[in-house]
């Protein structure tokens, strides 16, 4: 059983899920510790020593090994000591303790402007309405 926790776009519904949805086991709603940047199209998650951590909402998902095959591609992940864009370390999940795997993360934020609230999909929808009134 390989447990990632996602925030972004692997989410179910959101538009990289499709990569990893043929080997997902189980979904199951959890948060994590840290601090959310926008990329643009996607965002970064950074865990700590950037300030303003705050609870990160996202998804458990059960995936098999395919799964994590498929999910470190996107994630352009090649192990460990290698030039990867996001890392992938091991968590835990801020309310259930016995909840815990991996998740893709960034290092440092790169400059880019923090998500507020913790919630990729809160920020996403009102990134598109106020892009839609322009």
């Amino acid at each position: 059983m390989i447990r990632v926790f996602v925030y972004g776009t692997l989410l179910v519904g959101e538009s990289n899920h499709h990569v990893v949805a043929p080997y997902v086991l189980s979904v199951r709603s959890g948060r994590v510790r840290g601090a959310l940047f926008d990329a643009g199209a996607y965002p970064g998650l950074v865990l700590s020593g950037c300030g303003g951590e705050t609870d990160v909402e996202g998804e458990w998902l059960v995936v098999t090994q395919e799964g994590l095959n498929r999910m470190d591609e996107l994630e352009e992940y090649y192990g460990p000591g290698a030039r990867n864009d996001y890392e992938r370390v091991w968590v835990r999940d801020r309310r259930r303790e016995e909840c815990e795997g991996w998740v893709y993360l960034w290092n440092e934020p790169r400059g880019y402007p923090r998500i507020a609230g913790g919630s990729w999909r809160e920020y996403a929808r009102r990134k598109q309405e106020l892009g839609s009134m322009l």
